[in-house]
């Protein structure tokens, strides 16, 4: 199934007094760009999400975003760095006695000196917290894979009618192709009458200069390539992988091939249909620049 490079989900769940909820976004990229965005304290979640989107996401700018909040947090403490408050009170005494002051000390006053107080957060249970934000991440990704699917078909769907568009076009120039000798031989056949006069007509070297010219502008080989190219973008249409890289190789042979119609076309008709493949053929590209 085609997918689009374009997707959003978003979910939140809730496990053992643990919330998560996660953002999972996605645009156009070459190659897959991983960004997380996590709280510095769960930090360890990131190397685990990296994980999940590169086995499930193909190409894209991927953002993964990440809240995780717990009830009733009682991994926090504070912790008292007793021989620093003693070096504290000691310095202040010393102080006072330098000095002739009043040895005046409280307990308010020693706890606010730097680094006396410490506040500590237990290590967290990684396994329950990502439990739940990979539950979360699940859920995201579901609905982030819808939207990508149903963008996806959008986008199959317009370059599969622009690919008939491009064959309707190529039909018209095999019809059309041969025509332009048989023309070429009746142009070339009255101004050899109009040259010569009375003279007959040298139909041997009329033939030759029409085989030369038929030569020239054969263009059999470029339409059976671009039919078969065509062919092979519908069967890529159809895969269930990534084919986003495939499509933008094959669309290049596809106007590789219109270039080479063009350039041999001496036909006004068919370098006006030529254009107008070109011209499909660059919409197929900005379309297929935005699948997976």
């Amino acid at each position: 199934m085609v997918r689009s490079m374009t997707g959003y989900g978003r979910a939140q769940e809730s496990m053992d007094g643990i919330t998560a909820s996660v953002e999972l976004k996605s645009v156009n990229s070459r190659y897959l760009e991983f960004s997380p965005r996590v709280m510095r304290s769960y930090s360890f979640l990131e190397d685990k999400l990296r994980a999940f989107v590169q086995g499930a996401i193909a190409r894209g700018k991927v953002e993964c975003s990440v809240q995780v909040e717990i009830e009733n947090d009682d991994s926090l403490s504070v912790r008292v760095n007793e021989a620093l408050a003693d070096s504290y009170v000691e310095a202040v005494r010393k102080i006072a006695r330098t000095c002739g002051l009043s040895d005046e000390i409280s307990v308010a006053r020693v706890a606010a000196f730097p680094d006396v107080l410490t506040v500590c957060k237990a290590p967290a249970d990684e396994e329950k917290i990502w439990a739940c934000v990979h539950a979360a991440l699940q859920k995201a990704y579901d609905g982030f894979l819808q939207m990508r699917e149903r963008e996806g078909e959008k986008l199959k769907a317009d370059v599969l009618s622009r690919a008939d568009q491009i064959l309707n076009k190529v039909a018209f120039v095999e019809e059309r192709s041969p025509q332009t000798v048989r023309e070429y031989m009746e142009k070339l056949r009255a101004k050899m009458i109009e040259l010569l006069s009375d003279a007959s007509v040298d139909e041997q070297r009329l033939l030759s200069e029409a085989a030369i010219f038929a030569d020239k502008a054969a263009v059999d080989e470029e339409t059976v390539r671009l039919r078969s190219h065509i062919d092979q973008l519908r069967r890529l249409l159809e895969e269930n992988e990534p084919v986003g890289r495939k499509l933008d190789f094959l669309v290049q042979e596809i106007n590789r091939e219109a270039n080479t119609i063009g350039s041999k076309a001496s036909d006004l008709a068919i370098a006006k249909v030529v254009i107008d493949i070109k011209s499909e053929v660059e919409k197929i590209r900005e379309q297929i620049q935005n699948i997976e």
